[in-house]
């Protein structure tokens, strides 16, 4: 029995490309399966990738435009079909391809008539776009139309904020998500002690990552998110120091439950498993915070330099993690779930 018990340890997994198609330029489809696994294992895996995929993986997009002509983001231009919101939506729809960090600058400039498209972006030469053909303006006058662009890698999503727009500059919501959609399902075969699974990954891309470009990216963020732990040493958290101010008292209840059994547990209790407004959600996204435990570790100053930070957030996040959380008689019960 032993020996059979090894024999299964050491199976090599194999993944293997099943489907792979391109339905345009901006979607990617690919199906993959990993076997062969113990039962339970598939599932496990199927949750963290998909997560990995929709979460941990960086993009590129335009998140700024600027024009001093614009008055404001619902106004028209004479000679110009769209309205300039309409303007921002279309450059919003623009998928970039880049290995590029930080914030970087590109612009458009077209004289009309004429219709403006992604092709006429003035991009740094590490950018590129990914469908050319993406429509911007269509220009019915002989009109200078000039459009600043500012572009920035980075991952998950990011709303932009109102009553920002300073200087004809306008902030446009950031989809960095290459990953369009994850799904993951079983198929199980076998008996008893010899059941066994294939676990299946459907990806959808937007084009600036292919499937399986995505799966082997989401892959090396999951290990590198848990190789820290092989060498990780318990700390000893001392939260009357002065670096670590508790701003809700919830805090000091949390360290007298048992500060190193909670602390485990907070680890495992995500933020999006709360029941967050999208708003909250994104806006704890914004300063990497993703589970209850980054949450607590977190100052008032910290709180507030988050972009977007609002009162109301806070009160809400306070609330709910009160109710939820303090509100069960044992932590250790109130967790498991997250933590299996």
């Amino acid at each position: 029995m032993l020996r059979e018990e090894i024999a299964v340890s050491i199976r090599t997994l194999q993944w293997k490309c099943v489907e792979s198609r391109a339905d345009s330029k901006r979607l990617y489809y690919g199906r993959f399966i990993l076997s062969p696994l113990m039962k339970g294992q598939a599932d496990t895996i199927g949750i963290a990738m998909r997560r990995a995929l929709l979460g941990e993986i960086e993009g590129t997009c335009i998140t700024r435009a600027k024009s001093e002509k614009i008055p404001h983001e619902y106004s028209t231009i004479v000679g110009i079909e769209e309205s300039v919101h309409e303007i921002l939506m279309n450059l919003k729809e623009i998928v970039l391809r880049s290995n590029l960090y930080g914030t970087h600058d590109a612009s458009i400039c077209l004289r009309g008539p004429g219709n403006l498209t992604a092709q006429d972006i003035i991009s740094p030469p590490s950018v590129e776009i990914v469908d050319t053909t993406q429509h911007i303006a269509s220009l019915t006058e002989p009109i200078d139309l000039c459009i600043g662009l500012q572009i920035e890698r980075n991952r998950g999503y990011r709303m932009k904020t109102p009553n920002n727009a300073q200087d004809g500059s306008f902030p446009i919501d950031a989809v960095f998500m290459p990953v369009r959609n994850a799904n993951h399902s079983i198929h199980s075969y076998g008996n008893g002690n010899e059941k066994q699974e294939i676990l299946f990954l459907e990806i959808w891309t937007n084009g600036s990552l292919t499937p399986k470009e995505a799966l082997h990216e989401a892959s090396r963020n999951l290990i590198d998110l848990f190789i820290p732990l092989l060498d990780a040493e318990e700390e000893d958290i001392n939260l009357e120091d002065n670096q670590i101010t508790p701003y809700f008292d919830f805090h000091y209840r949390m360290h007298k439950l048992g500060k190193n059994k909670n602390e485990i547990a907070m680890k495992c209790i995500f933020i999006d498993q709360s029941g967050l407004p999208p708003r909250i959600y994104n806006y704890l996204k914004r300063s990497n915070i993703y589970t209850l435990w980054d949450f607590m570790t977190k100052t008032r100053e910290d709180l507030v330099k988050i972009e977007g930070y609002h009162i109301e957030y806070v009160n809400k996040l306070r609330e709910i993690l009160i109710t939820d959380i303090l509100g069960k008689k044992d932590i250790r019960y109130s967790t498991s779930a997250f933590c299996n």
